[in-house]
């Protein structure tokens, strides 16, 4: 299972935020959907270019901020890693709601940032006014491919991938025969986490002669259980109760910080005698969400904070480029997370399938196919 399953290992926490998890992936390329270059080396990397004592780096999160233990952390500690790898400095800007969007991005212009780090598809709009006002300064932006310009580098993930092996996972475990999911807010970047979610829990289906069911998403219609925010927690908890209550023992919350609503709903039901298990998404839970580590089955992982470092890397370098990267399992930018401590709970023939599965989709004989996926 080594080639199937991401490992991870655990840094030392900084501040209220869990530590940056460390994939042996290793940093990505981001031209194209190109192949994994050399990590930067340690500090050594800023010695060896003098422009880095100068070079500002910058961060806008969405509305779930940098402590949402999802992508805004993911992306945050790769800028972090950055400064402390590359030498370079960093400003950030934390925001609390979508009216925030551009005056953080204001403040980043006027500060001289060299490239500002906008994190998630909400951004969008406020990214591609800012890069247009501004376009002798760089952006970059995560989970959005939809501003065309030569100073902005879209940053995205064909997702349903590696859900559609989440999805056979949660298939496979199920005792109830049916399985979970809900989204925050009905967008592309969440959807196409449900898409692939769903297709693997067919494709399970189809291959063991089972009849497991998903609720909470329709990928034929598009239709689906969403809480509508992104910040209030207790949403999270409210629609995992009912998708409890409608006799789902495996769920997977696409939701940013609704996934402790999740979790908390979870380990409140298994007090009182159920076995619900949850699906992360985004980081390895195991690490950026320990709380929740004893019923954690799987995390469907971007590898944003390698990503956001390659990025700036390569802009230190003088090597911006506004090619989209397109993160796969290919390419390792998006991957299964381990079982860790349930990892008993998968039977050695899953896990086998599970390999199998993932050559296929990265040969294409298997189609992972999504409305929301990268074009």
């Amino acid at each position: 299972m080594k080639n199937l399953l991401l490992n991870t290992t655990k840094s030392v926490k900084r501040g209220a935020l869990v530590g940056t998890i460390a994939i042996s992936a290793a940093a990505l390329v981001l031209t194209g959907c190109g192949e994994a270059p050399p990590a930067p080396g340690g500090n050594a990397g800023a010695s060896e270019n003098p422009a880095a004592a100068d070079y500002l780096g910058c961060i806008v999160s969405d509305s779930g901020g940098f402590d949402d233990q999802s992508f805004n952390q993911s992306s945050y500690e790769g800028l972090k890693k950055a400064v402390a790898d590359l030498g370079i400095k960093m400003k950030e800007a934390q925001s609390s709601a979508t009216s925030d969007f551009a005056p953080n991005l204001a403040t980043m212009a006027s500060a001289g940032c060299n490239l500002t780090l906008t994190i998630g598809f909400l951004l969008a709009e406020a990214t591609k006014t800012a890069a247009a006002d501004n376009p002798d300064l760089h952006y970059a932006i995560i989970d959005d491919n939809s501003i065309k310009a030569d100073n902005v580098k879209p940053v995205v993930y064909d997702t349903a991938q590696a859900a559609f092996l989440a999805g056979y996972v949660a298939a496979s475990v199920s005792k109830t025969g049916k399985v979970g999911t809900f989204g925050g807010i009905n967008i592309p970047t969440v959807t196409i986490f449900m898409d692939g979610f769903a297709d693997g829990v067919k494709y399970y289906n189809e291959k063991q002669g089972k009849d497991v069911q998903l609720i909470g998403w329709d990928k034929a219609t598009q239709q689906g259980s969403f809480a509508n925010t992104f910040e209030i927690i207790q949403e999270g908890t409210k629609i995992t109760n009912n998708l409890i209550s409608e006799g789902a023992d495996v769920v997977m919350p696409v939701a940013g910080p609704l996934g402790k609503g999740a979790g908390d709903a979870i380990l409140a039901a298994n007090k009182d005698g159920k076995s619900v298990k949850l699906v992360w998404v985004d980081s390895d839970g195991f690490v950026t969400a320990p709380t929740y580590k004893d019923i954690l089955l799987t995390s469907v992982v971007k590898t944003m904070g390698e990503a956001v470092e390659s990025i700036v890397k390569e802009d230190l370098d003088g090597k911006f480029d506004p090619t989209p990267y397109v993160g796969t399992l290919d390419n390792g930018g998006v991957a299964l997370a381990p079982f860790h401590d349930l990892d008993g709970e998968v039977s050695a023939d899953t896990k086998t399938q599970l390999d199998e599965i993932k050559k296929g989709i990265i040969d294409g004989s298997i189609k992972v196919e999504s409305a929301a996926s990268p074009k």
